[in-house]
């Protein structure tokens, strides 16, 4: 099982807007910053996750990171189409717009959006329409 993910991202407060606001549907948000000072200069570190788990972070400090995909699991289908519309609406753009992926598995349903150094993000629900 993995604790937590991070990456490197171009401009920290612009990643933060869109992350913030694509990431709110399905409950996650900042809960720890770390400064460049706190880091001893090896960048400042934003961690969203819920409750006190940060569990997925962004920073600076190294050269900014594209290809990465991450994905977020959802508990509903309405939950990856408010994420996805949430992170469009934040500056993202389509990388597959919500619905099913069969190739994947039967109920497989999730949404793809590219973050704004072209990361791609998703938000997934594996179980059955409800």
């Amino acid at each position: 099982m993995i604790d937590h993910i991070g990456f490197a991202v171009s401009d920290l407060s612009a990643s933060r807007g869109f992350y913030e606001r694509a990431l709110s549907p399905l409950g996650i948000s900042v809960i720890m910053e770390v400064t460049e000072e706190m880091t001893g200069g090896h960048g400042a570190h934003l961690g969203f996750g819920r409750d006190i788990n940060p569990f997925f972070w962004v920073g600076t400090g190294d050269a900014a990171s594209a290809g990465v995909h991450v994905a977020f699991a959802a508990p509903d289908r309405a939950t990856v189409d408010a994420f996805y519309q949430a992170a469009l609406d934040a500056g993202g753009t389509d990388n597959g717009a919500p619905g099913l992926r069969p190739e994947y598995h039967p109920n497989y349903y999730g949404a793809f959006v590219r973050d704004p150094d072209g990361n791609n993000i998703e938000a997934v629900f594996h179980g059955a329409a409800s």
